[in-house]
Order: structure tokens, then sequence, then C-alpha cells
């Protein structure tokens, strides 16, 4: 059974920072892309930025230069830090493993932005 548990997000101040975690069991974690998905209020999922397997990395809009995916093989986990964070930044972060029959989520954890 895959299983994606999330942690890190909170409340957090303007221009502030914080870093998720994301550890996944019952899939070979090393040998699959990991990416960062957020969801803000009422808008769909979207991808943030994934890492994969040879640790090329990729960031979507606003997130390069502010966020960096990284992934520990040796714990399971994959982590997102996030800089300067700012109101657009707010929503539920899910993370995501994608294997070559399907793309598993967790359950998110929250990320308010505000002063």
């Amino acid at each position: 059974q895959v299983q994606l548990r999330e942690s890190g997000g909170g409340l957090v101040q303007p221009g502030g920072s914080l870093r998720l975690s994301c550890v996944v069991s019952g899939l070979a974690f090393d040998q699959n892309t990991m990416g960062w998905y957020r969801q803000a209020p009422g808008n769909e999922r979207a991808l943030v930025a994934y890492i994969n397997k040879y640790l090329d990395t990729h960031y979507a809009g606003s997130a390069k230069d502010r966020f960096t995916i990284s992934r520990d093989n040796d714990k399971n986990t994959v982590y997102l830090q996030m800089n300067n964070l700012g109101p657009d930044d707010t929503g539920v972060y899910y993370c995501g493993a994608r294997t070559s029959l399907n793309t598993y989520f967790g359950q998110g954890t929250r990320v308010t932005v505000s002063s």
C-alpha cells in the first residue's frame, strides 16, 4: 500500500519561510519522480516542483528562485524549502509520487501566508 505523509505546513507571515516534508512508503522511492503540488482556494491542484531519480529538478512559475525541492533516498523523504512566501503561496500542498502506472498523493498540508 502506497502512503505519502506530508508535514511542515502552518501559518507564516509574508516574507517568511517553511520547509515541507513528505515521507513515502510502499514503493521504490529512489526510482520515482517526486513532486509537490499546491491547491489554492477555489483552484485545481497544480504542480509546484518535481525532482526525478537523477536529481533533475523543475519548478513552475513563481516557485523558481524561491523554492527548493530535494530528496533523501535513505529516509524515503522529499522536501520543499519555501522562502520569501507571499499570500499567493497560500493553499494545501500535496506530495505526489509518479510511478509508471499511477501518481499517488498524500492528504496534504495547509500553508497560510498572512500577516
